[in-house]
């Protein structure tokens, strides 16, 4: 579960919380009274954390794309659910 930040405590202590983001903490910014986006480490299980993988572009182009339109159509899905 994300903890909860405002916008202006991320900015006074964004040394802090990059590190504790590091060490596996997640965070929800708060901007306006609504969660604008999420803080979390990129190399925690995506899995874990209810995200799934669209698209992996890690394999250095090795493999042929997705077009666009697909990945448009399975955010939109995603998104509807």
């Amino acid at each position: 579960m994300p903890k909860d930040i405002s916008i202006k405590e991320l900015r006074q202590n964004l040394s802090d919380i990059a590190d504790q983001v590091e060490q596996g903490e997640t965070f929800r910014v708060i901007r306006r009274s609504k969660p604008s986006f999420i803080l979390m480490n990129i190399d925690v299980d995506t899995a874990e954390q209810g995200w799934e993988t669209v698209v992996d572009f890690t394999d250095g182009g090795k493999r042929r794309g997705m077009p666009a339109k697909d990945v448009l159509k399975i955010i939109k899905k995603i998104r509807r659910s």
